[in-house]
């Protein structure tokens, strides 16, 4: 195992954002370790990255991080290593695409759970560790509705919006640290995590939806500039500057899609709870 590279912990890692996470960052890294609920699949991603480069260690942490014990079992597997890890990127999460007034509880506070308090939780048990590496960075993986509420994923949109601000306060209480906070935001991505209801509706407004491979190569980027923030697409981005300048003109823009966000939202795979769609 060689000594240099990062030393990653990646959570999420058997999703389909986070397989191409893992593979774009395997060649900076001489240690990865991902957590996952699929077994299988984290599995199926060590031994492809371990052949393909001999030099690299993988470990794996089965189990949802929402349990202590997982939490627990991660953080054991980072004190283990000889150096300690100088990268952590929180990519688990989950989605729902429901009408508000019509959410599941069980739901809503599983999104809480899963985007927002889950992370933190994360962050503070590897801090120690994180804040012994000569330096290091914790990446937390937002979404552009961390910036813009959206119909139809108000709680998503608060559970992003509530990372955002968590990586903000954090970077600040750190700044006299090794440790760099960052917050990286992609729009909407073609993998399982969106439903065929909202892969429908994105068609019908025409949402642009960027490959994995094509995010994974813009946090490659972003690990290496120094920029606290990363917001993917355009126009998404001049949405978000709009937001801030004059949210009145996205209020109306969004008011004139309320039809269509509507008529998805009334189909049965978007009511039912069965819809949430998760990074593993």
């Amino acid at each position: 195992m060689s000594d240099q590279g990062h030393r990653l912990v990646l959570t999420g890692a058997s999703g389909g954002l986070g397989k191409a996470f893992a593979a774009a960052l395997a060649p900076l890294c001489s240690v990865m370790i991902l957590s996952g609920r699929n077994g299988a699949v984290l599995q199926a991603l060590q031994q492809k990255l371990q052949s393909t480069y001999p030099d690299l260690l993988v470990r794996t942490i089965v189990g949802d991080l929402t349990q202590p014990p997982v939490q627990q079992r991660l953080h054991e597997s980072c004190r283990a290593l000889s150096a300690p890890i100088d990268l952590l990127i929180n990519a688990a999460g989950i989605s729902d695409f429901a009408a508000f007034e019509r959410q599941e509880p069980a739901a809503m506070e599983r999104l809480v759970m899963v985007n927002l308090l889950t992370p933190i939780q994360v962050t503070q048990r590897l801090l120690p560790l994180l804040k012994a590496a000569p330096s290091a960075q914790i990446i937390n993986i937002g979404s552009i509705f961390g910036y813009l509420g959206h119909p139809g994923f108000v709680l998503y949109c608060a559970t992003k919006f509530g990372l955002r601000g968590f990586s903000q306060a954090l970077r600040r209480e750190l700044s006299d640290t090794r440790v760099a906070v960052r917050y990286f935001a992609p729009r909407a991505v073609k993998t399982d995590f969106n439903s065929e209801t909202v892969s429908r509706m994105n068609r019908e407004l025409h949402t642009t939806e960027d490959d994995p491979q094509t995010v994974a190569d813009e946090l490659v980027r972003f690990l290496g500039r120094r920029s606290w923030d990363r917001k993917l697409g355009f126009p998404e981005r001049l949405y978000v500057w709009l937001n801030g300048l004059a949210p009145a003109i996205n209020d109306q823009a969004l008011r004139k899609r309320l039809t269509v966000i509507r008529r998805h939202l009334g189909s049965p795979a978007a009511a039912h709870p069965s819809d949430a769609r998760s990074r593993p």
